[in-house]
């Protein structure tokens, strides 16, 4: 019975002492708990307010940056503009040079021409046609007979190879130019006449083409009178 008596005090310490020991738990982590609360609500309040407050951390908005965005596109289209017309002026210039440069190769041209033409005698006249095939008629006062084989009564023939046919070609290319190895005879023809013929021919590379109006010179042969510069072969006989 003494003994019984004896160790409930001591439990009873030993069941206070738990106790206390629980409270002191429970108070330190209701504290840490405080704290923290504290600490995160001075972080937001004092945090929040530096970052409003620092004009350096403020973002572009996207008006600001299509501002910035416009001034350099703006800045750019400026430098082409500017780069543009400075080509164009060049290539302006450039043009100009080269068609005074064209215009005096053409007058000298012309000038040889006309010198060459002197020196030949006789006076050359050029002129545009109305006729839609043919570029320009000349008619060179120098131009003579080129002589003949025949004699007697003249008889104009228009069988190839034939004495007067050879001797209508051989004024032909007195007039032309052409050589009767560069030269495509495409058709002599009456010119009006028993003495008149009109032979249309071409150079083999195409690039030339004449017709041109003979007339018989009695004793002396064929001679030229003028000659049509052809566009074309059509329509042209």
């Amino acid at each position: 019975m003494a003994n019984e008596e004896k160790s409930y005090p001591s439990r009873l310490n030993k069941n206070k002492n738990n106790k206390n020991r629980s409270n002191s738990i429970l108070n330190i982590m209701i504290a840490l708990v405080f704290t923290l609360v504290v600490i995160i609500g001075a972080t937001l309040l004092f945090g929040g307010g530096d970052d409003s407050a620092d004009p350096e951390s403020t973002e572009a908005t996207p008006e600001t940056e299509s501002q910035t965005s416009g001034d350099d596109d703006t800045q750019v289209t400026a430098e082409e503009n500017d780069l543009e017309a400075e080509e164009k002026a060049e290539e302006e210039a450039k043009a100009e040079e080269e068609a005074a440069a064209k215009k005096e190769a053409e007058e000298k041209e012309k000038e040889e021409k006309e010198e060459e033409e002197e020196t030949k005698g006789g006076t050359i006249t050029r002129e545009e046609s109305n006729d839609p095939i043919v570029s320009e008629t000349i008619v060179n006062t120098s131009w003579e007979p080129v002589g003949t084989s025949q004699s007697g009564d003249h008889v104009s023939s228009y069988q190839k190879n034939s004495v007067d046919w050879n001797e209508k070609i051989e004024a032909v290319t007195y007039a032309t130019g052409l050589s009767q190895n560069d030269m495509y005879v495409m058709m002599v023809q009456n010119g009006g006449g028993p003495q008149k013929s009109i032979a249309t021919v071409q150079s083999k590379d195409q690039s030339e083409k004449y017709r041109v109006y003979l007339q018989w010179v009695d004793r002396e042969g064929w001679k030229p009178e003028k000659m049509d510069v052809l566009k074309t072969l059509d329509g042209a006989y």
